[in-house]
């Protein structure tokens, strides 16, 4: 492990103002350099949409490509002026396409664009079907998307100099997740960079059985007025919120996620760079790295502070970017055979900023220490614990479907924060109503503890009623008693028997994060948060505690 401290088209409309782009950082982490509304751009009717336009350093143009049933997806193609290196015997370049992320167009990577055709790329960045001016209707990543990304290929290689032997693929949010489809439907592509994509769509709305209702309330947001929902979306959306045919959106969003094709992309070998936020309210980090894991040939995954898609904006904007120069050196490496291997691994440590690179995921944490939860307000005796002697049958009770104050922040928001002013959700722990959550402290640590990867509980519930939802929130606390949110993820039960209890299992999202010297971790179980659909009805009684042969716990995964 290394250890280092971080140092320091041609359209009015491509034109946008730093407020507009506040302003969607706060909707949804899909940040583009596009206008805020539809506008009515003048384009080509052709295939090929018109001529180059003459200009020193790259040349540029608009296209309209039709899919094979007919619909029209709008787009730029970037070419390297003549005589920029990379170009192959036949003056073929390697070649980057491009999907625009949820509720943007093909505008979105235009700065980029420019800058991967001055580094000696083709590239083709195109308005996913349903949005803007391409025809269609919103597909969600599904089956006519991924057909889209071959067929923006096969024309890609015919109309443009693209060696059809180095093609790649790039993309933010909707992007990174069809980035990631492409590479298991079409072995033609080499190599990706799937940027605040997902692995998992279920685990990305549903995990821990639990609809996360704020995230698909922000999406639904964007794409409203820049999108066309299909019947099938909009049946989705319906039963989401309405928390009905569960099983028919899990089936709906399995086929939509690139891990369930994990095999083809491991079969087809394509080199696969990934680079997520620890604080991520839309693709939680959890899934992103579980995806990775599964991944057989070439991979590489980076890991920081933000939210969805926060760590890539300055990117889009023209600005220096380490996740896009990250992009841009492992296409280097898999394209061109340029550049040099780096650890597989990096990650950014929370709220230090230290950077850390591993040869693997399973090297980020060590050793794992069990915390035992005793009575209320401690944790029990261990290494770390410190707290007061382990109980036996011992039951905190909360009342169930109050919001206690401890919860995951604001979708977009408290990630934002939590980057660029290290201020993620906080909490006065001693102020904590303990009718509505049962909180656990440890006592002050005598050095720092570097927690690394999924912190998990393991206690007994009791409920009064046959469903529920408990959110686990750990927290890192001051001298004062202030609480810093470390990480957080819910979990849901149904159809259990009133007044039995149960085993609960509770894997918090994970996380990179250095608790320090005198600080304490607290962790706190309430049944209500705002970010998610709870199923606790209001009012229940939710009690937890450990029977004598089944101990409640914390395993701390520790570097």
């Amino acid at each position: 492990m290394r250890r280092t401290q971080r140092h320091g088209r041609h359209r009015a409309a491509v034109r946008t103002t730093s407020a507009a782009v506040a302003a969607a950082l706060v909707v949804v982490g899909t940040v583009a350099a596009a206008p805020s509304r539809p506008a009515a751009p003048v384009r080509h009717t052709s295939a090929d949409a018109g001529p180059e336009r003459a200009a020193a350093g790259p040349s540029f143009r608009l296209a309209d490509i039709q899919m094979k049933d007919g619909v029209v997806l709008k787009a730029n193609v970037f070419s390297p002026a003549p005589g920029s290196p990379g170009a192959d015997a036949h003056g073929r370049y390697p070649v980057i396409v491009q999907p625009a992320s949820w509720g943007q167009n093909d505008l979105e990577y235009v700065l980029q664009g420019k800058q991967l055709a001055v580094a000696g790329y083709v590239v083709v960045t195109y308005t996913v079907r349903g949005f803007w001016l391409s025809g269609g209707e919103v597909d969600v990543a599904g089956p006519k998307d991924v057909a889209d990304i071959s067929t923006v290929i096969d024309w890609t290689v015919a109309r443009t100099p693209a060696d059809p032997q180095r093609i790649g693929m790039t993309g933010l949010s909707l992007g990174g997740g069809l980035t990631l489809l492409g590479a298991a439907a079409d072995p033609r592509i080499k190599a990706v960079a799937a940027m605040s994509g997902w692995g998992d769509l279920v685990d990305s709305l549903y995990s821990g059985e639990t609809r996360h209702l704020q995230a698909v309330a922000a999406l639904t947001a964007v794409q409203t007025p820049t999108g066309r929902q299909s019947a099938e979306f909009r049946r989705m959306l319906a039963n989401l919120f309405a928390d009905r045919d569960t099983p028919d959106v899990i089936r709906w969003a399995r086929t939509r996620s690139p891990g369930a094709y994990v095999d083809r992309i491991n079969a087809n070998g394509t080199a696969v760079f990934l680079a997520g936020a620890w604080g991520d309210s839309i693709f939680n980090p959890s899934q992103i790295t579980a995806f990775y894991q599964k991944l057989a040939g070439p991979k590489r995954i980076e890991m920081r502070p933000g939210d969805h898609a926060t760590q890539e904006v300055s990117g889009l904007l023209g600005l220096d970017n380490a996740t896009w120069a990250s992009a841009l050196r492992w296409f280097d490496e898999h394209l061109r055979g340029s550049g040099t291997s780096r650890p597989p691994v990096e990650l950014e440590v929370r709220p230090t900023g230290a950077h850390e690179s591993y040869p693997s995921w399973q090297a980020v944490s060590s050793r794992t220490e069990r915390l035992r939860l005793g009575r209320a307000d401690a944790f029990g005796t261990g290494p770390l614990g410190g707290g007061a002697t382990v109980g036996t049958g011992w039951r905190t009770s909360v009342v169930g479907g109050l919001n206690s104050g401890a919860d995951g922040g604001i979708t977009e928001l408290s990630g934002l924060l939590d980057q660029f002013i290290k201020l993620p959700p906080v909490v006065a722990v001693p102020l904590l109503p303990r009718w509505a959550a049962a909180v656990w402290q440890s006592k002050p640590y005598a050095a720092t503890q570097h927690i690394r990867g999924v912190v998990r509980l393991h206690t007994t519930v009791t409920s009064s009623a046959p469903q529920g939802t408990v959110i686990g929130h750990l927290y890192d606390v001051n001298a004062l008693g202030v609480g810093k949110l470390i990480s957080h993820a819910p979990q849901s039960w149904t159809g259990r028997t009133p007044g039995r209890a149960f085993p609960l299992d509770i894997s918090l999202f994970a996380t990179a994060y250095d608790l320090p010297a005198g600080h304490r971790l607290a962790l706190v179980l309430d049944t209500q948060d705002p970010l998610y659909g709870g199923r606790t009805p209001l009012g229940s009684k939710v009690s937890f505690g450990s029977p004598n042969d089944d101990p409640s716990e914390v395993a701390l995964p520790l570097r």
